[in-house]
C-alpha cells in the first residue's frame, strides 16, 4: 500500500517581503518541525531566524510538535519590530 502524503507550504515574511521557499509532498504524520527541517530554509535564514515559539499555519500559532493536514502554509513568524501599544501611543501623540 502505498504511503499517504499531504501537500504543505513553508514561508517566511520578511521585513521587506514574503518569501515561499518550499512547497512540497511530505509523508502524512510529518509535524511542523520536520517540514521545516526538510524545506532546506534554515540554510537561508540567519542562525536564530526560526525560534518555536515563533511558528504557526494560516495565521494561527502552533507547537513545533503540531501535525500538519494537506495544503497547511507554515509560517516562520520574526519578531516585532515595534511593540504594538507603543505604536499606538505614538499615533496617538502624533496626531
Amino acid at each position: 500500500m502505498a504511503e499517504r502524503t499531504i501537500r504543505v507550504e513553508v514561508v517566511y515574511a520578511s521585513a521587506t517581503g514574503q518569501i515561499i521557499l518550499y512547497r512540497a509532498e511530505l509523508a502524512q504524520g510529518t509535524t511542523v518541525i520536520q517540514a521545516i527541517d526538510a524545506s532546506g530554509i534554515t540554510r537561508a535564514l540567519a542562525h536564530g531566524t526560526i525560534e518555536p515559539q515563533r511558528l504557526g499555519i494560516h495565521g494561527r500559532r502552533v507547537a513545533p510538535d503540531q501535525l500538519l493536514r494537506d495544503g497547511d502554509r507554515i509560517e516562520i513568524y520574526r519578531p516585532l519590530m515595534l511593540d504594538p501599544m507603543e505604536a499606538r501611543r505614538r499615533r496617538a501623540k502624533a496626531g
